[in-house]
């Protein structure tokens, strides 16, 4: 498991610093998770999310896409769903509510699955 800092270790202010930070982002990502089978989580501009998507599409497999901003916005909204997740670079890939990984392990992911 990914190490974090204990949550006695953070003052309060700290700990309510975090829960606000970008809450709406985030539950707009947890809400679709809830919601749909295959959910891919990016940013404009970015080729290796543009992969992902292409990999879903050509299989045919129907997904939700949510974009948050390119690499010159809304950075700090993307901040926000990186440290719910833990996961550190876009695309982030959900199946069945779980994160996967990035576009890599959803090639896996896709070569693993029967036919």
């Amino acid at each position: 498991m990914r190490k974090t800092i204990a949550p006695e270790k953070l003052a309060e202010s700290a700990l309510n610093a975090i829960e606000n930070f970008h809450p709406t982002f985030v539950n707009e990502v947890e809400s679709a998770i809830h919601s749909n089978k295959f959910v891919i989580v990016g940013m404009a501009q970015n080729p290796v999310v543009s992969k992902a998507r292409k990999l879903l599409n050509e299989k045919k497999i129907t997904f939700k896409y949510l974009e948050y901003g390119s690499y010159f916005s809304k950075w700090k909204e993307r901040l926000a769903i990186k440290l719910w997740s833990g996961w550190p670079t876009f695309p982030m890939v959900f199946v069945d509510g779980k994160l996967i990984g990035g576009c890599s392990e959803l090639a896996t992911y896709l070569q693993n699955q029967k036919t």
